[in-house]
């Protein structure tokens, strides 16, 4: 494709995008790229940045998600932001260093209302029709072959191993989000959103990352599926400040374990928390995978004019 349909069809899906957003009263805001804080997160690394006079260094945003809830707990409402985020050591053909991230928050809402939103952004930029709403467990016994709210450690390795997928030797605390993780990407999303986009919700309560838990223990988090490709991926936003600081503590653990080191605590991030910060859902969907499937591609890469091939 060349550079001039490349740059109208991102235009054109950005702008189907925001037609979404703005008739149900979302306001477009912009959030700094550059922070002194950054929210932790077990597998994901931002990218540091250490200006002449500082001590400590500031970080390239590996999502807004940390400077929108402040903006929520200052009584924004219902926002939505195309942020370029950045992630060291991301690439493949559906990742990469620096990309663009579609993040959206709704103060009030549930997942029960994320299927509609959703819904209207595939159809309004792939021209699908509706989406399929699927959980966990019914999706791992479908095609995997195993519930994995009982299943252990070694029962998700043995269906990896079993759908012929080399399994790494691990141990240690989270060697169970290991092998959920991989059944998951290698062996049930590929065989998700064929037709419909389904969305994948109802999730063990060790993956939660930053969604509450009902009831039941169960994550109330999602991610949206397109042709086998995650999209997106969100949850009702866990708002107790105890709660954020127990997560952003086990996140650290887990990076300490893997030799990667913790990453600060995120002060101003946790001090918005409590009684100022609305119960509501958050979201984010990745921008330039949106418009590789509204392309027929196959890499994001194929999708930006400009980016770095170094």
């Amino acid at each position: 494709m060349t550079v001039r349909p490349l740059l109208e069809l991102r235009a054109g899906v950005r702008r189907s995008l925001r037609d979404v957003f703005e008739r149900r009263g979302f306001v477009e805001v912009d959030t700094p790229v550059l922070s002194r804080e950054v929210l932790p997160e077990a597998h994901i690394d931002p990218l540091p940045v250490l200006l002449e006079g500082d001590e400590r260094p500031r970080f390239l945003q590996a999502s807004p998600e940390a400077l929108m809830k402040r903006l929520l707990a200052g009584g924004s409402g219902p926002i939505y932001q195309f942020a370029q985020s950045f992630r060291a050591g991301e690439r493949g053909s559906l990742h990469d260093v620096e990309f663009c991230l579609l993040e959206w928050y709704e103060p009030g809402a549930g997942l029960a209302g994320v299927g509609g939103i959703v819904a209207e952004m595939c159809a309004t930029t792939l021209g699908t029709r509706g989406v399929d709403t699927v959980t966990c467990r019914e999706a791992f016994l479908t095609h995997a072959g195993l519930d994995p709210f009982v299943a252990t450690a070694a029962d998700l390795e043995a269906a990896a191993t079993a759908a012929g997928i080399d399994v790494p030797s691990t141990a240690g605390a989270d060697r169970w989000d290991r092998g959920f993780e991989l059944v998951l990407s290698q062996v049930v999303q590929p065989r998700l959103g064929r037709g419909v986009p389904v969305l994948l919700v109802d999730w063990p309560a060790s993956q939660a990352a930053f969604a509450r838990l009902d009831e039941r223990g169960v994550a109330r988090r999602f991610e949206l599926f397109v042709e086998g490709v995650e999209l997106a991926n969100g949850w009702e936003e866990e708002t107790s400040r105890a709660v954020l600081e127990e997560r952003i503590a086990e996140a650290n653990e887990i990076r300490t374990r893997s030799g990667r080191g913790p990453l600060p605590v995120p002060q101003r991030l946790v001090a918005a928390h409590g009684d100022g910060m609305p119960a509501g859902v958050g979201a984010a969907l990745g921008f330039d995978r949106l418009v590789m499937l509204a392309a027929g591609a196959r890499s994001i890469h194929e999708v930006r004019w400009l980016r770095d091939e170094s």
